[in-house]
């Protein structure tokens, strides 16, 4: 039995939910920064023991060694992100009418509760080898836990749109093409996303070593072939599919008469996020991949991301909202 009477559900704006989802929308970069770090420094194994760090919630010296301050930093961003969403799911399911968003509550929860579970079994696991790999399964776990975390930080950003007033209030009939082109291209960067965890987890960001030719005497393809160079080739050839995507995703949008004015400005940040990134992708090699260019490599991978999940997000709000079941 439902403990929370549906009378105390509606659909109206609730300016206090609102700003709460917008808060956890924002602080999950800084668990995504924070992540990105720990890996960029090599941080992930700076404590042995898992949920407490060297047996205790404030181990000491932490805050005076880099790779302890990343990994124990990361690790209370992403209990502080629990409890928010333990707080965002519960609200929304006392208070949301909307059955569709109560869920994407209860998504998120479970999700940021498996990806706790995976970070600590990624630290518990560290020494288990795998025969045939050279990475361990704990090592492995690191993948499917980086690519996790964009998956969450969409949904965070989800459920943050559709309590704003805006969602709520204002329809947005823009065009199928729109629509369509946004959804592909959201499955391009995720696919990207997935790559560059693989790549980087698997220490091939320096595999081909030279930038932009794979060769330092200016050739396209690399001479030698390995699993680490064939993921790290994958990468730029997705780097340069979506340099022309995004920018037709942005234009497109532009040229859409319904679009609305964010819309219109979050096209235009998606060109400049483009550049970026390509920009840090190419410091990494010529910097032999530098700590705070990988980092900010990484964070700007997310924003992207998150930039062009919430134009489609927008651009199927009429659709979504037709979804009124209890």
């Amino acid at each position: 039995m439902d403990p929370f009477p549906t009378t105390l559900r509606t659909p109206a704006h609730k300016p206090a939910l609102a700003v709460f989802a917008a808060l956890g929308s924002v602080w999950v970069f800084v668990l995504v920064t924070l992540g990105a770090l720990t890996t960029s420094i090599g941080a992930g194994m700076a404590f042995p023991d898992w949920p407490l760090s060297n047996g205790s919630v404030n181990p000491e010296g932490w805050l005076e060694n880099l790779s302890m301050f990343a990994e124990h930093s990361h690790r209370l961003s992403g209990t502080t992100m629990g409890l928010i969403t333990i707080a965002l799911a519960v609200w929304l399911h006392r208070t949301e009418s909307r059955a569709w968003l109560r869920q994407l509550g209860w998504w998120a929860l479970a999700i940021v509760i498996f990806q706790g579970v995976l970070g600590g079994t990624r630290v518990l696991l560290d020494a288990m080898a795998v025969p045939g790999f050279h990475m361990s399964l704990g090592q492995m776990l690191r993948i499917p836990h980086g690519v996790l975390a964009q998956i969450y930080v969409c949904l965070l950003i989800a459920i943050a749109v559709a309590c704003s007033r805006t969602w709520i209030a204002t329809p947005v009939p823009v065009g199928p093409a729109v629509r369509k082109l946004a959804l592909w291209c959201c499955g391009l960067v995720l696919l990207q996303l997935i790559i560059a965890a693989t790549m980087r987890h698997n220490a091939a960001g320096l595999a081909i070593p030279s930038f932009p030719y794979s060769t330092a005497d200016g050739h396209w393809l690399p001479a030698q072939w390995d699993f680490r160079v064939v993921i790290q080739f994958l990468h730029r050839v997705m780097a340069l599919v979506l340099a022309i995507a995004l920018p037709l995703l942005a234009w497109t949008v532009r040229r859409d008469r319904a679009a609305t004015l964010a819309m219109r400005a979050a096209a235009s940040a998606l060109i400049s996020l483009v550049v970026l990134q390509i920009l840090l992708g190419a410091q990494i090699v010529w910097s032999l991949r530098k700590a705070d260019v990988t980092t900010g490599h990484v964070v700007t991978g997310a924003l992207l991301f998150a930039t062009t999940f919430w134009i489609a997000w927008i651009a199927h709000r009429d659709a979504i909202e037709a979804r009124r079941s209890p």
